[in-house]
């Protein structure tokens, strides 16, 4: 091996990584907000009742489950999950976690903080959502829930919280450096 390989190798090892293209960054920085918009939209409809999905009479501050209503009666009784979800219906801790899962994880995809623990809680939300949709209506496979899961995948996988949020803010926090699952 010559000297000048060498040279140039030693040169590659210590120069940064080249930056992130403008595009890509804005790109992953919009999918973060949609994927976070959509979250925390319906989780505020279901709480509020704002009238779009969820009407002031059955929302979570009238009394009602966010998860009865479609649990119960929006699952067909032999849909692949019906076992599995149905027991869920109306049960505190599916409810508290279906609001913290769309409204919370909305507003911290929004924000551009907290993205990781946000990403992976409506991820699996959606894939859940998906699964309890199955046999789907129009596709055999595909609908927005998988999007929308691939979207949270997207979110963790490029860290894209560093984009058009307070992610950057947030990471220099000493809470956050100190554990970085927080990011």
């Amino acid at each position: 091996m010559s000297a000048a390989a060498i040279d140039s190798s030693a040169h590659l090892a210590s120069s940064p990584a080249p930056s992130t293209p403008a595009l890509q960054r804005y790109s992953l920085g919009l999918l973060r907000l949609g994927f976070g918009w959509a979250l925390f939209w319906s989780g505020i409809d279901k709480i509020f009742g704002l009238g779009f999905a969820t009407t002031p009479e059955q929302s979570v501050l009238a009394g009602v489950s966010p998860t009865k209503g479609f649990l119960l009666y929006g699952l067909a009784d032999d849909a692949p999950a019906a076992a599995l979800l149905k027991p869920l219906a109306g049960n505190p801790v599916a409810d508290a976690l279906f609001v913290l899962a769309t409204a919370g994880a909305g507003l911290a995809l929004m924000l551009g903080i907290g993205t990781r623990v946000a990403a992976i809680g409506g991820g699996v939300l959606m894939l859940n959502l998906w699964f309890a949709s199955l046999p789907l209506e129009y596709n055999p496979f595909l609908d927005q829930h998988l999007f929308y899961a691939l979207a949270a995948l997207s979110v963790l996988a490029f860290d894209s919280g560093r984009y058009l949020g307070l992610g950057t803010a947030w990471r220099n926090l000493p809470l956050v450096r100190g554990n970085r699952w927080l990011i």
